[in-house]
């Protein structure tokens, strides 16, 4: 029996300020949505047309589709399938266990059989995640000479809505009820994640939260059945800053409406189910390494950690985790894994009876990272995603700037491919720091010229004198003696003049709005705070101390109109880590905090809007929404982008991602919201796995396993 078709389900959990009745038909309660997002807008203050542009760790550098192998025939590059499109980035696959299509007649005719293949993923077209499906259809006549399938057609669409901006992540899909991570509940605290899962009937697109409200989950799976789902969870411990393996447990609930919850498994994460009473997870053990465990549920009685059976199932030796399985597949699972013999993560099958290991995709692509497999349900195919390189001897596009989806007025999201972006008083010329390197190009991403070869970070632009950028020459997150020194580039010229000249970590220049006084961070009292000097002759004729305590202030920037510098600053916990965004007069006057992120957070990166009214940022106010190991590496996979206004009213979070956003810029103008490429051929899939997985533990000796030829040595 569909659990769904019971009528006595809860009435689904919603945010306070959506109180939504069983009875209110989809399009009323779309309305209903709409209306409170379009007052919020009317109420909140209009800032005039302008732009923010931030940075993304490597995102854009990620190019994913979805792919998949056949277990059975020999792997070979002939013999792996591009599912997805091609289009933006798709991850995080997951194939339904029976035909379904919401509108059927558009997916069956006379003339169409029923599709070779159905995949439910993840997509971030027009720069924020969906859920889309699509049904592919395979050209697989007995005339074909080669044994890869080509797709010849497909069928696709969105599955949820594009009205509110959110992650969404880790699709199932059970009957016609799409099981799914969402952000789009604010949970209202400081460093507490707002991800929690879902259920939305299609037809309908009544959405139940089946997560209780104060408590984060990741990564959910559906049981065979449908009725249970279970989810990595937080339970109520909440986020303390991990960026390596969340300190999860594995919770399970009923799907239909999230009763039923119940505690199964400490310590864990990505759950994933081969009957109704066993799951596979992943954890790393107390010898260090990723391994995948087995959790036995009891068929009869209650259901507990006590009761319930933890095995290991992969053997130290190398790192095994994101798990997946197939329903009622004994057999075997597929996991990714880090080998010490390669620096790619790759996908290989666990054979289950043997306890033996069978690489997959290392053998169609050594040299490409592959992500979070998944397994189809008659076990036939393994999916993944990775990037996906040349299509058909044609490069992706490398784009320079990608639009974010934003509804707020006048206003303009932008992601680009560089850090430490900023805009020419013109708004013409953009530039960036590419550690090592200073950069200029325009802002249509033409015209690019490196201006200063060694490492530097942040820049800022002159406003009076053309052609002038500041930033600190030096290697980054360095202590307060370190040789950084602020510096003056003439971008026309190719021309650099120092302005400081002792070496202690001065950075974070920012000159007023004048031209005439530029405020930067200095270690040269064995503290890193602020101070003023002049613009053209630098420290030569003087300083003007801004701050002083045994503290970190930095990351200063001077307001439009001259009368506030904002930073941030670990004063409240010095040497903790957390910082707190704060403002003050140039003349020393007014301190005050504007926002702070909760308890051990970090508020970082504050840039003034145009009007001086506000502030844009980066922080992990939002916490972590996603397992740090399925995605690839961020130093900060916290960081999102949010605006506020000065005197700590009216947060807003602007982006909606498991990545590392940082260094906005608020630009005093338009910018077109759409995506720019670089009009030059761009190198991609540059990015790095999670740095943590090339640090392996030591092992050898007696009971080493037979597949490693010799003692694993740890990583650099």
């Amino acid at each position: 029996m569909n659990i769904y078709t019971h009528k006595n389900t809860a009435t689904p959990s919603l945010n306070s300020t959506h109180r939504i009745k069983h009875n209110m038909k989809p399009n009323s309660i779309l309305h209903l949505l709409l209306h409170l997002l379009l007052l919020s807008f009317i109420t909140a203050e209009d800032h005039g047309p302008s732009s923010i542009v931030f940075t993304t760790n490597g995102r854009l550098d990620y190019y994913f589709d979805i792919f998949t192998l056949p277990v059975a025939h020999p792997t070979h590059p002939i013999a792996e399938t591009r599912i997805t499109d091609g289009q933006s980035v798709n991850f995080n696959g997951h194939f339904p266990s029976s035909t379904f299509f919401p509108n059927q007649t558009r997916l069956r005719s006379p003339n169409r059989p029923d599709p070779s293949l159905q995949i439910i993923y993840v997509t971030e077209r027009n720069g924020f995640s969906n859920i889309f499906y699509d049904a592919v259809y395979f050209d697989d006549s007995p005339s074909r000479k080669r044994s890869a399938l080509e797709v010849v057609d497909r069928v696709q669409l969105p599955l949820l809505g594009s009205d509110r901006v959110s992650m969404k992540d880790k699709p199932s899909l059970t009957g016609e009820y799409l099981v799914y991570v969402s952000t789009h509940e604010d949970s209202g605290v400081p460093r507490t994640s707002s991800a929690a899962v879902y259920a939305t009937e299609l037809s309908s697109g009544l959405t139940r939260r089946l997560t209780p409200h104060g408590v984060a989950d990741f990564s959910p799976a559906v049981s065979p059945s449908g009725v249970w789902t279970a989810a990595a969870s937080y339970g109520e411990k909440g986020w303390d800053g991990e960026v390596e393996e969340l300190s999860t447990d594995i919770y399970v609930f009923l799907t239909r409406d999230g009763t039923r919850r119940v505690k199964v498994v400490e310590h864990g994460g990505w759950p994933s189910w081969v009957d109704e009473s066993t799951i596979y997870f992943h954890r790393r053990g107390e010898d260090q390494w990723w391994s995948i465990y087995r959790a036995i549920l009891p068929k009869q009685g209650a259901v507990s950690t006590e009761s319930v059976v933890v095995e290991r199932i992969t053997p130290p030796g190398l790192h095994a985790f994101t798990p997946a399985t197939s329903p009622g597949n004994h057999a075997f699972i597929a996991v990714a894994t880090r080998r010490p013999s390669t620096s790619f993560r790759h996908v290989e099958l666990f054979d289950l009876v043997k306890g033996e290991f069978k690489e997959l995709t290392r053998l169609v692509s050594p040299s490409t990272h592959h992500f979070n497999p998944f397994i189809s349900p008659d076990s036939g195919r393994v999916g993944y995603h990775k990037c996906r390189g040349n299509l058909n001897g044609k490069k992706s596009p490398k784009l320079f700037l990608q639009n974010i989806h934003t509804a707020i007025p006048n206003l303009s999201v932008l992601r680009v491919d560089g850090t430490f972006p900023s805009f020419s008083p013109s708004g013409d010329r953009i530039a960036f720091a590419n550690l090592p390197g200073v950069y200029v190009v325009n802002r249509d991403g033409s015209n690019r010229r490196e201006v200063y070869p060694g490492n530097a970070f942040s820049t800022s632009w002159d406003p009076v004198r053309k052609g002038v950028v500041y930033t600190g020459a030096g290697p980054e997150f360095a202590p307060e003696s370190t040789e950084v020194d602020i510096i003056a580039i003439d971008v026309d010229q190719i021309a650099v003049k120092k302005l400081t000249t002792n070496g202690k970590n001065n950075a974070f220049p920012s000159p007023s709005p004048d031209g005439k006084r530029i405020v930067f961070r200095s270690g040269r009292s064995g503290h890193k705070n602020l101070y003023i000097m002049d613009a053209e002759e630098g420290e030569r004729i003087g300083l003007q101390r801004l701050t002083e305590g045994p503290w970190t202030d930095t990351m200063c920037n001077w307001s439009p109109d001259g009368d506030w510098i904002a930073f941030a600053s670990d004063r409240e916990n010095p040497g903790s880590g957390s910082f707190e965004l704060y403002v003050i007069h140039p003349n020393g006057t007014g301190l005050r905090k504007v926002i702070q992120s909760g308890s051990g957070g970090r508020t970082n990166h504050p840039w003034f809007s145009p009007d001086g009214k506000s502030l844009v940022f980066t922080s992990d106010y939002g916490a972590i929404s996603a397992e740090p190991i399925s995605n690839p590496h961020h130093y900060q996979p916290y960081g999102e982008i949010f605006t506020v206004k000065v005197d700590g009213s009216d947060l807003r979070r602007l982006t909606q991602n498991s990545f590392e956003d940082g260094t906005p810029v608020w630009v005093p103008s338009f910018i077109r919201p759409s995506d720019v490429e670089w009009p030059i051929e761009r190198p991609s899939c540059g990015f790095d796995d999670l740095h943590c997985l090339s640090n392996f533990p030591s092992y050898g000796g007696v009971g080493a396993v037979p597949w490693l030829s010799s003692k694993p040595q740890c990583a650099a």
